[in-house]
């Protein structure tokens, strides 16, 4: 598994990095972690019923995705949570520290990366650095960079909510 800090280091990718005690949810997150610039997100990884599609829908972290909206936008029969073996296997996570950079451990492809329109556009995000004890604030620039050198093409879609 790759050190993230050399990774983003080894492409040239900025971030400012904030440390703070664990946390497992957005209203822990937002309860006790330091101020910082960019965009929060909530992080899902979800797949498709027979557990052959897996997708890391990044949206923003106030918002509640409709999963039945958005199976019919990704063609699929049924969206549910993978579990913590999948997080473990497909992005090396424990649940809790879901991120984008996670995607550095998918070599295989096996992951489809959605972005929220936002968050597609937004200026920095807020992402764990594959632990959710600390978050990385990392600019638009540099998530494009960093989704180019994991070689993933994200597909950016108005991600319904509830």
């Amino acid at each position: 598994m790759p050190d993230i800090f050399a990774f983003l280091t080894e492409h040239g990718i900025p971030f400012e990095k904030f440390d703070h005690p664990a946390v497992f949810t957005c209203e822990e997150a937002e309860r006790l972690c330091p101020h910082m610039p960019g965009t929060s997100t909530k992080n899902l990884l979800l797949r498709d019923r027979k557990g052959t599609r897996n997708f890391l829908v990044v949206v923003g972290y106030d918002t509640a995705a409709d999963l039945k909206g958005l199976k019919d936008l990704l063609e699929v029969d049924k969206l549910s949570f993978a579990s913590p073996e999948r997080l473990a296997s497909l992005l090396g996570v424990e649940p809790g520290a879901v991120t984008l950079l996670g995607i550095v451990n998918d070599t295989e492809g096996a992951v489809e990366v959605v972005l929220d329109e936002a968050i597609a556009n937004a200026e920095a995000l807020q992402c764990h650095p594959l632990v959710n004890t600390a978050t990385l604030v990392i600019p638009h620039e540099g998530i494009v960079r960093f989704l180019e050198a994991t070689h993933h093409t994200p597909r950016i879609l108005r991600v319904p909510s509830r």
